[in-house]
């Protein structure tokens, strides 16, 4: 089976409360060489990895009862005979080996061999705006597929953006959320964020205070839409 058709079809499980034991049992048997050889393209890496983050946070947080910080740290995403944690996945991964608490600015020196060999070549900031952690204030989970990934991460930060953003024209305010804070470096700093709402927003926020919004923590194990048609 194609890896990524098999992250999409666990996603896919998981959401609809389906049996996980077949589809657990591919994705942890799958050989090493196989994963690379068909992960070789940044959008290949991207669209497997996000859906299997997305899919073990809800498999771990529902099923397994593990909560914060923990979820993030114990490495248990079996996958082609290793083993892994979100925290591999998010800042290893799909961020190049950032290391986490730097605000998106220091690589990660003591980064293990497999998650370098792994990693994708060039961080895409739309990440931050696929990747969910149950909370409320985190973006909705979709399917990604490696030949409509570009779009799909465009509409997901598109939306993820109108939705989360506030705008005062009178108080030259923009109110935006706290991820941008947490990765500033990932968005280019502070200069890059206007950058990517001019973009993503259709706006123009030069001369606009930023000021970031607290982040909802509550749960939101349900927060789901399905995969955009292209």
């Amino acid at each position: 089976m194609n890896v990524n058709k098999l992250s999409e079809e666990l996603l896919f499980a998981v959401k609809m409360n389906e049996s996980l034991e077949d589809l657990l049992i591919l994705t942890a048997d799958l050989s090493l060489d196989k994963l690379q050889a068909q992960l070789k393209s940044d959008n290949e890496k991207k669209a497997f990895w996000i859906n299997i983050y997305n899919a073990y946070f809800q498999i771990l947080r529902k099923e397994k009862k593990i909560r914060k910080p923990k979820i993030y740290k114990r490495k248990l995403l079996h996958i082609a005979g290793k083993q892994f944690s979100l925290d591999d996945v998010e800042h290893g991964i799909l961020r190049k080996y950032k290391y986490k608490f730097s605000l998106g600015y220091l690589t990660n020196i003591f980064c293990a061999r497999l998650i370098r060999e792994l990693a994708v070549d060039t961080m895409d900031y739309r990440i931050h705006f696929a990747l969910n952690c149950g909370a409320k204030s985190c973006p909705p989970i979709a399917f990604y597929t490696p030949n409509q990934l570009d779009n799909q991460l465009t509409l997901a930060t598109n939306s993820f953006l109108k939705n989360e953003t506030d705008i005062d024209h009178n108080k030259r305010e923009i109110r935006i959320t706290r991820i941008f804070q947490w990765f500033l470096g990932d968005f280019g700093g502070k200069s890059g964020i206007h950058r990517i709402l001019d973009k993503h927003l259709s706006i123009e926020t030069k001369g606009y205070k930023l000021i970031y919004k607290e982040f909802s923590r509550e749960e939101a194990l349900a927060n789901y839409v399905p995969p955009p048609a292209f």
